[in-house]
C-alpha cells in the first residue's frame, strides 16, 4: 500500500482529541483518521508520570502495528509524559504532540497576564515549567491546575449549569485577582467548554487553544515528507474507545 493513504492516527486519554481532530478535518479533509480515546483509564492528569507513559507507549504501538503514517498525541498531558519516548521509537513517521498555546498568548500584547487552565499534571510537569520559562520575560503567567472539568466533558456535560458553577468558583477568583487578558486551554477537553468560559471571562479576555497549531503542524510535517494523500474523495474517520459506550459521544463531539 502506498503510504500516503495510510491513516493518521490520533490518540487522547478520551474525547478531549476530538478538538485537535476537527482541526486537521478542516485543514486535511481528504485524509482517512483512526481517533482512539482511553477513556477506561481517564483522567490521566491524576496519574503518575509512569502510568501515563507506559499507557501512552501501548497505544502507540497498539496503531503502529495496524499501520498509520503519522500519530498525533492529542493530550496535553500524554504529550507531557511520553513524546520524547515516542519520537525515539517511532523515527520513520511523524509523532506530533500538543502543548499550552502560551505563546501567541504571550506575545498578544506588551507583557499580558495570561491564565494557563490545564491538568493538575500537566500544571506540575516539567515541560509545562521549561515552556513558562521561555515567556516568563514576555507576559505575567498564571497556572491553574482544573482538577475535574475534563470529567465534565466526558460525561459530554459541555454547556449546564453544573459546569458554570464549577467554572465560577474556579476561575472567577482569578479573574478578578489577576485581571486577565488572556486564558489559555492547556488541555484538549477544555475547547468544548469554550462557550462557558467566555460567558465567564468576557468578552475582552481573549482565549487560546493548541488544536489549530498542532494541526498545521501535522500538515507541515505531512507535506515535508511527501505523505500527503492523493485520493480526491472525502476521507474517513474511525473511532476507538476503551469505553465502547463513548463512541456516539465521539462522533457528536466532532460536530459540536
Amino acid at each position: 500500500m502506498d503510504k500516503r493513504n495510510l491513516p493518521i492516527a490520533f490518540f487522547d486519554s478520551g474525547v478531549g482529541g476530538i478538538s485537535v481532530l476537527r482541526e486537521a478535518l478542516a485543514l486535511m479533509p481528504r485524509e482517512n483518521y483512526v481517533y482512539f480515546g482511553d477513556s477506561a483509564n481517564a483522567p490521566y492528569g491524576t496519574k503518575t508520570v509512569e502510568e501515563i507513559r507506559a499507557l501512552t507507549l501501548g497505544h502507540a504501538e497498539r496503531f503502529y502495528r495496524q499501520g498509520i503514517k503519522a500519530l498525533v498525541i492529542a493530550c496535553n498531558t500524554a504529550t507531557s509524559a511520553a513524546i520524547q519516548a515516542l519520537r525515539s521509537i517511532y523515527t520513520d513517521i511523524p509523532v506530533i504532540g500538543i502543548e499550552p498555546a502560551l505563546k501567541p498568548a504571550a506575545l498578544m500584547a506588551e507583557h499580558p497576564t495570561v491564565i494557563v487552565m490545564a491538568t493538575p499534571l500537566t500544571v506540575s510537569a516539567a515541560k509545562f515549567h521549561e515552556l513558562l520559562g521561555h515567556y516568563s520575560d514576555k507576559a505575567d503567567v498564571i497556572p491553574l491546575g482544573c482538577p475535574g472539568l475534563m470529567e465534565f466533558v466526558e460525561m459530554g456535560c459541555l454547556d449546564t449549569p453544573q459546569v458554570e458553577n464549577y467554572l465560577k468558583e474556579l476561575l472567577g477568583p482569578y479573574l478578578s485577582r489577576y485581571s486577565a487578558d488572556a486564558i489559555v486551554l492547556g488541555c484538549t477537553h477544555y475547547p468544548f467548554v469554550k462557550p462557558l468560559i467566555r460567558k465567564i471571562a468576557g468578552d475582552q479576555v481573549r482565549i487560546f487553544d493548541g488544536g489549530a497549531g498542532t494541526a498545521r503542524e501535522l500538515m507541515r510535517r505531512l507535506t515535508q515528507e511527501d505523505l500527503l494523500t492523493d485520493r480526491s474523495s472525502q476521507g474517513t474517520v474511525a473511532f476507538y474507545e476503551s469505553v465502547p459506550g463513548k463512541i456516539d459521544l465521539c462522533r457528536a463531539l466532532l460536530k459540536v
